[in-house]
C-alpha cells in the first residue's frame, strides 16, 4: 500500500468515526432547548466540538450567553495555536482557501496533517480529514437533534449526561498516556475538576467552566526562573 494510500484510508477513517459524534451534540443541543437549525448553525459556523459542547452544556445548566460564549471561546483558543503550527505547512492561496483552512483547524485535522510523512502527504491529510469530518458532523447534528426531538419525557431526561459524557470520551485517551506530558495533563485535568466543583455551589452556571480553564492555564505556565534556565 502506498503512503498515499495510507494517508486516505486514515484521513477518511478517521473523519467518519469523528463525523459520527456529531449526533451527540444535536442530543444536547436539542436537550438544552435549541432547534435544530440553532444546533446545524452552530456545527457549521463554529464547527469544534468541544466548545460546541461547552456552549450547550452552559445553556443548559441555565447559564447566560455571556458565559456560554466565555466557555466555548476558552476551550477554543487551542485552535489558534494548532493554526499557527500548520500555517508553513499548509500555506493555503487566496482568501477562500486561507479561510477553509482555518475553519477547519482542529484536533483531528492537526494530528493528521503533523503526522503525515512529508508535506504534501500532511496537506492531503488535512484537507480529506476535515471535509470528511465536517459533512459528517453537520450530518449527524441534524439527525441528533430531530431523533431527540422525538424521545420521551424519560428519554429527555437521560441526554442531562450526554455533556459531560462526551466530555469524558474526549479527555480520556489523553489521560491514560504514560509520557511525561499525559502525567501532567492528568493533574491539570484534576486540578480544573477540582476548581469546578467546589465553585459550582455559589457560582452562575458556567462560571465554574471559565474559571477552571484560567486555573489551569495559570497553573500551567513556566514559572520565571524555570523559563530563564
Amino acid at each position: 500500500m502506498s503512503a498515499r494510500t495510507a494517508t486516505l484510508r486514515d484521513a477518511v477513517g478517521l473523519g467518519l468515526a469523528v463525523g459520527l459524534y456529531g449526533v451527540a451534540f444535536g442530543a444536547a443541543a436539542d436537550a438544552a432547548g435549541l432547534d435544530v437549525w440553532q444546533a446545524l448553525v452552530l456545527s457549521a459556523l463554529m464547527f469544534t466540538g468541544a466548545s460546541q459542547f461547552a456552549l450547550v452544556g452552559v445553556l443548559g445548566a441555565g447559564g447566560s450567553g455571556l458565559a456560554a460564549i466565555g466557555s466555548a471561546l476558552l476551550l477554543g483558543t487551542r485552535n489558534t495555536v494548532y493554526g499557527v503550527r500548520l500555517a508553513p505547512l499548509l500555506a493555503p492561496r487566496g482568501v477562500l482557501r486561507r479561510v477553509g483552512a482555518a475553519h477547519w483547524v482542529i484536533d483531528e485535522t492537526t494530528a493528521m496533517a503533523v503526522a503525515a510523512p512529508d508535506r504534501e502527504l500532511g496537506r492531503l491529510a488535512f484537507w480529506v480529514t476535515g471535509a470528511t469530518i465536517y459533512v459528517g458532523w453537520n450530518l449527524t447534528t441534524v439527525l441528533g437533534a430531530l431523533g431527540a426531538s422525538g424521545l420521551g419525557g424519560t428519554a429527555q431526561a437521560a441526554l442531562d449526561a450526554v455533556v459531560p459524557a462526551a466530555f469524558l470520551a474526549l479527555l480520556w485517551p489523553r489521560l491514560q498516556r504514560t509520557s511525561p506530558e499525559a502525567v501532567v495533563q492528568r493533574r491539570v485535568a484534576v486540578g480544573g475538576a477540582v476548581v469546578a466543583l467546589l465553585l459550582t455551589p455559589v457560582v452562575p452556571a458556567g462560571v465554574q467552566v471559565v474559571a477552571a480553564v484560567v486555573a489551569v492555564a495559570l497553573a500551567g505556565r513556566p514559572r520565571h526562573e524555570e523559563a530563564v534556565r
